[in-house]
């Protein structure tokens, strides 16, 4: 589908439009404006291997998380506790 990212010149607003033909132009959804730079956007794979990589990401960096909560929680005790 082509969807386009722009930018308002106006107030800054970053956004998504769907462009069809007989579309009429784009304006921003915060101010309404018509003055929008169209951005360079990235395409998306979707695979697989692409989502596998995206859970494992994901899984480490609730991890950490846990770990450093775990870690702060330890030492909270140890404070508040003698």
């Amino acid at each position: 589908m082509p969807i386009y990212d722009y930018q308002c010149l106006d107030c800054s607003e970053r956004f998504e439009a769907l462009i069809l033909k007989n579309t009429p132009p784009p304006t921003c959804p915060a101010c309404k404006g018509a003055k929008l730079e169209q951005l360079i956007s990235m395409f998306a794979v979707d695979s697989e291997g692409t989502r596998d990589n995206n859970a494992r990401g994901v899984r480490a960096k609730n991890a950490a998380a846990t770990k450093e909560f775990q870690v702060e929680q330890i030492k909270h005790e140890r404070e508040h506790h003698h």
